[in-house]
Parts: structure tokens; sequence; C-alpha cells
């Protein structure tokens, strides 16, 4: 019986260092990177930045375990911009796409039928060759990259697709046209389409005529087999099985809850029992995407989904063991949508800062650019923290050579907030950050401290503005005071003579700045 005990104890001793051991690889280990994306989701949609209506536990339980980012913008206020920034560190101002350029002059790219016949068709304008992603140091560093969800930054047969901007795995839409609907044609796997069994029903097919709008029948197009986030998300979780014993980086660009309105059934039902009666959503007549009975319901049931689909992810990370040795950072590309049956006001989607067309998406303002962001990474990240240093999208690269020890790119326009993640004083502060948006009339914008200097019309027929805030007095930019204080004019012309390159392709150029900043 004595030397059972004896045997005991030595393997109880075993276990425990053994224990010990792993815990203290994973803590000197490369931390696994998991960077999740939304898409269109507004500042304040989830309940964590202090949401109402959509429910959002699982999210919130998360940015409860880290650190709370209130001051996060987006690089640019719509899709392709935001994407290629975010993963180059480049600001609107050197950034090679500084808006969305569906690459019209290949043909009649709009046409989901042609597209879906012909893959030339799909895609976007390509990144210049030799264009390094975040993607590619980290691959230098050996991790194991995966891309799920949406591109949106090259073409099918160029070389401007994900597996050949440093990701080893790619699934998802390539095209950001073709993210338009939820049941689509086909998804891309690596280099290749996978065909899926849902009938042609092309984006903002209009209503048909003579149905009955207040019977769901009227619907039935509009919900087919295959939901490309149920595929995407499986391809999702067999990416961090497959790489748990190595560092992995994981980009989870989730099309999620850009519009069309299109959700699982039972998140629809509850929000239906939830909200109540509504007026449907019609599409045609001007109103693009898909028609919906239950706007409300469908949006907010979309959003649900996503929660429901990070809680899983948590879930699964624990359960490999590799939640300790995860950084896990989650945002939005930009500000929440009007179009489409989405409605900022109801649910109050930007908060404190306003959501609608003209300020929302698509516009420099806080409601378009500065979203809900928050990092995860136990151990390193004190739990339920919050942090109102200035950052942006393009300061992920710098963070992500930080983390590792590796000296970042000369080229990078963003800094690098590791030391405010783990709670250090030696934070450096941006001087200033910018924003050039030649879509939706024309826009730039400079941030110097609190002060934001906008700019807006500067390629229509309107008159250009010129609008100074001060976002710590004024956070909603209602009071324009730009003629009580020509000093911080004066700044952000010489920032913006520092910083402005002349795009290389022309969509992007806006002639009237070619002079200044301030130049009329």
């Amino acid at each position: 019986m004595k030397n059972l005990f004896l045997v005991l104890f030595f393997a109880i001793q075993l276990f425990s260092c053994q224990d010990e051991k792993k815990i203290e690889e994973q803590i000197t280990q490369k931390p696994n990177i998991i960077y999740i994306l939304a898409d269109d989701l507004g500042y304040a949609e989830i309940g964590a930045y202090g949401q109402k209506k959509i429910e959002t536990p699982n999210i919130d339980a998360l940015a409860k375990e880290g650190m709370i980012f209130t001051q996060h913008y987006s690089s640019a206020p719509v899709c392709a911009p935001a994407r290629y920034m975010f993963l180059t560190g480049k600001h609107a101002g050197n950034s090679f796409i500084r808006g969305n350029d569906e690459w019209n002059d290949r043909g009649d790219v709009w046409n989901y039928e042609a597209m879906s016949k012909d893959s030339t068709l799909e895609g976007q304008r390509p990144v210049p060759k030799g264009t390094k992603t975040i993607a590619n140091y980290l691959k230098d560093e050996g991790y194991k990259t995966g891309l799920v969800g949406k591109w949106g930054l090259g073409a099918p047969h160029t070389h401007s697709i994900p597996n050949e901007m440093g990701f080893d795995f790619f699934y998802g839409f390539n095209c950001q046209r073709q993210a338009h609907t939820y049941y689509p044609l086909h998804l891309y796997k690596n280099k290749n389409r996978v065909h899926l069994a849902n009938d042609t029903v092309a984006p903002s097919s209009p209503f048909p005529k003579g149905l009955d709008p207040k019977n769901p029948e009227s619907y039935k197009d509009y919900t087919l087999t295959d939901y490309a986030p149920d595929l995407m998300f499986k391809e999702l979780t067999g990416f961090v099985k497959e790489n748990k014993d190595n560092p992995f980086f994981l980009y989870w660009a989730t099309p999620i809850p850009h519009v069309a309105l299109q959700a699982p059934q039972r998140w629809v039902d509850y929000y239906v029992e939830k909200f109540g009666p509504e007026e449907p959503y019609l599409s045609g007549n001007g109103n693009g995407y898909f028609s919906h009975q239950t706007p409300h319901a469908a949006y907010a049931a979309m959003v649900s989904y996503f929660d429901e689909n990070v809680g899983k992810l948590v879930k699964q990370l624990k359960d490999e063991g590799i939640y300790e040795n995860t950084l896990i950072v989650f945002t939005s590309d930009n500000g929440p949508s009007y179009a489409g049956g989405a409605d900022p006001t109801f649910f109050e989607s930007a908060k404190p800062f306003d959501g609608v067309y003209g300020k929302g998406k698509g516009f420099v303002y806080e409601g378009g650019i500065r979203v809900p962001t928050f990092f995860t990474w136990p151990g390193k990240i004190k739990s339920g923290t919050t942090s109102e240093h200035a950052s942006a999208h393009y300061d992920m690269l710098a963070t992500f050579t930080d983390i590792l020890e590796i000296e970042k790119p000369a080229d990078t326009d963003g800094i690098s907030f590791l030391p405010t993640l783990l709670g250090e004083d030696d934070q450096t502060e941006h001087e200033f950050m910018y924003w050039e948006f030649p879509e939706y009339g024309g826009q730039i914008a400079i941030r110097i401290g609190d002060w934001k200097v906008v700019r807006q019309h500067l390629k229509d027929d309107e008159q250009p503005t010129l609008e100074l805030y001060n976002l710590k007095d004024d956070p909603t930019e209602k009071n324009n005071i730009a003629t009580n204080h020509p000093e911080i004019l004066e700044k952000a012309e010489a920032i913006f003579k520092r910083e402005h390159t002349k795009p290389e392709t022309e969509r992007f150029q806006i002639p009237l700045l070619e002079g200044g900043l301030l130049s009329e």
C-alpha cells in the first residue's frame, strides 16, 4: 500500500509539472492571432457598446474578458479600402486602394448571371504585384495563415487573390458584389470555385409584382439551400482544428451584417416575437438588395447568428486548449449601412454618433469610421479594461510585428499600440490620423488630438465644405468652428501636404486636392 501511495504521489507531481510546463510554453510561444472583421457593424450594434435591441451575449462576454477601445477607427468608410489599409498598414493618403473599384472596363461586371458564367468578370481591380500584407509578414515568422469570408481586393485569375497575397488558405467570396447575396451560386476554396445548391436569384431582384407582401410565401426565393455563412464557419473551425498545434493567423472577414437581409429563420422568428409587427422592406423602385417581410427582425437575426458563431469559436479554442495563447481582435470595417432594409435609426446603430446616410457608412464623420473594437488575450491583456487611445486599422501591422518582436516595415503609416494592450505607460500617440475618400462626393478628414478637420463635396457639383470640430466637446460633430481656429487648419494643411500622395488610379483622384487641403 505504501508503494502505491508513492506511485500516486509521483504521478500527481509529474502531471502537475507537465501542466505547469504547458502553461509556461503557451505564455512564451508565439500567440495565435484571430482578427474578426464584421461588415457594416455600427459602433453601437453590440451590447458591449450600448446596444439595447440586438442580443450579443457571446461577443459581450468576450469583450468583458479583454480591453475595449472607445476610439478605434476604420481606415476608410467603405469595404475595399478599409480592408486594404488594414492588411498593408497604409493610411488613405498613401494607399493604393482608396475607394471601391469594381474594375468596370472588363465588361458587364454588375450582371450576376454573367459573372456566374464568366469568372473573369468577378472581383475588384488587382493591387500591385509585390504588395505585402500582414499575412505575408506573419507567414515569414512561421504562422499558418487563413482567410475566411470576403476578400474584395482583386479578382480570380490574377496575382491579387488571397493565396497569392500571403494566405495559405482561403474560403469565401472573392468578389464583394457576389457577397450581396448570402445564397450565392458559388464560393471559392483557395483558387477554385465551389458550386453550391442554390438557384440563380440575382442581388437586388425587385419584389415580384402581384405578390402579397404580407404573405411569407412571397419571400421564398430569398431563402435557398446553402447559406454561405454556415459553410464559411465550418471551414473556419476546420482551419483552427488543423492548425491548433502551430501558431496561426486567422482573418475572419465575415460578410455579416452587410445587407441583403438573409438570416436563419429560427433567429428571425425570435426577433419577430420580440419586436412585433413591422412594415416589409420591398426591393425595386430604387430600393436595392432583397425584400424582407420583417426587416428589423432579419437584421437583428443576422447579428445574433454571428454572435452565436463567435461563441462557438471561443468554445472550440478552449476545448482545444489554445484559448489562453490566442489574441482575438474584434472590429468592423466601417460604420452602419442605411441601405437594403438596414435601419440605423431604429437600432441607434452608431450611438452616440449619427449612423444615417450622410453621417454613417460612406462618410468620414465619426458614425462612418469609428468602429466597435476590443482585444482579448488571456494573461496578457487585463480583463474588464477600457482604453481611450486613438488608433486605427492601419495600426494593426505595426502592432502585430511588435508582438512578434520583429521590425515593422519602414513604409507603414501605423504605430504599435501594444503598450496600451499590456497596460504599460510608454504608448506613442498619433500626431494625426488621416482619411481620404474619393466617393460620396469626395471627402477628406484629418484628426489632430481632439480636433478634426473635415472637407466634403470635393468631387461633386455642390459647394465644398470646410469643417472643424472638437471631438472632446462635440463628439457628434454638430458645431463647425472652422472660422475660429485658423491655426488648426494650418496644421492640417501641413500634414496634408506631407502625407498625401496622388493616387495611381484615376478613379481615386480628387483633383481639387492637388493644390492643397484648403484649396478651392
